[in-house]
């Protein structure tokens, strides 16, 4: 990752507008996909991801079942139409890792003895990407989880934080990504303040490592907000319609 230009202008404000501590706005709706157990819609910034859970249910092919504990099976998949160029609709090997490194996030958080012989399947289908696709797809992932009624230790929240024009900035766009310094994507939990993922690509000094890591977690808290409030505003309805049934 070979920084070209400058990413960062004389105000201090990113190719999107932002400052470098200031999230893209994040939106979450719970419980777009009727035939799923549970399922949501993220937007991301210009990123746009649909996620259904199915399950607990019964393992197939059979032999995958343990005895002991439930199977989380993930698959992130990006559709043709979501890069600006048409992708490949056949899995790529960044699919399948992506896929793995969502299941390994998501498992932490799930009590999966609770489910011994089932499986749970979580399918990840992003419609556009603008970067950070990996995160927004976990933070989705764990609110249709949520929704499902999988017994859960906390919902695991994801964000990213990077290096751009050598200054550590918060939740890096596709074009940052691409051309900027470092990319960190972050999985935590924040109730339980334990992470969850941690993935590095590019170069940090050791403060610079600390400050980036830092500024993901605050990332994280935010991210966590909205999915706390979009899972209630499901079940609970707004605030405005709380204080209505109150009065």
């Amino acid at each position: 990752m070979s920084q070209t230009r400058s990413l960062i202008d004389k105000q201090g404000r990113r190719t999107d507008g932002r400052t470098a501590d200031q999230l893209r706005e994040v939106k979450i709706t719970v419980g777009v996909v009727k035939n799923a157990d549970g399922s949501a819609f993220i937007e991301f910034g210009k990123n746009k991801i649909v996620v259904a859970v199915y399950g607990p249910r019964e393992v197939h092919p059979k032999h995958m079942a343990q005895p002991d504990r439930c199977v989380l099976r993930c698959r992130y998949h990006m559709s043709p139409f979501s890069t600006d160029t048409r992708k490949n609709p056949a899995p790529s090997r960044r699919e399948v890792e992506i896929s793995k490194v969502m299941r390994e996030a998501l498992e932490p958080a799930l009590l999966l003895e609770d489910y011994p012989r089932a499986a749970i399947d979580v399918y990840v289908e992003v419609l556009q990407a603008d970067g950070g696709s990996r995160c927004a797809g976990i933070t989705a992932a764990s609110v249709a989880l949520a929704d499902a009624g999988i017994n859960m230790r906390d919902l695991v929240s994801a964000c990213a934080a990077g290096k751009v024009d050598d200054k550590i900035v918060l939740d890096i766009n596709d074009t940052e990504d691409k051309e900027g310094g470092a990319d960190m994507p972050v999985a935590y939990m924040p109730h339980l303040d334990e992470v969850t993922l941690l993935q590095l690509d590019g170069i940090l000094t050791k403060e610079q490592f600390n400050e980036c890591f830092d500024k993901a977690i605050e990332g994280c808290r935010m991210v966590y907000e909205v999915q706390k409030q979009a899972l209630m505003q499901k079940y609970f309805g707004s605030e405005t319609e709380l204080k209505e049934e109150a009065q």
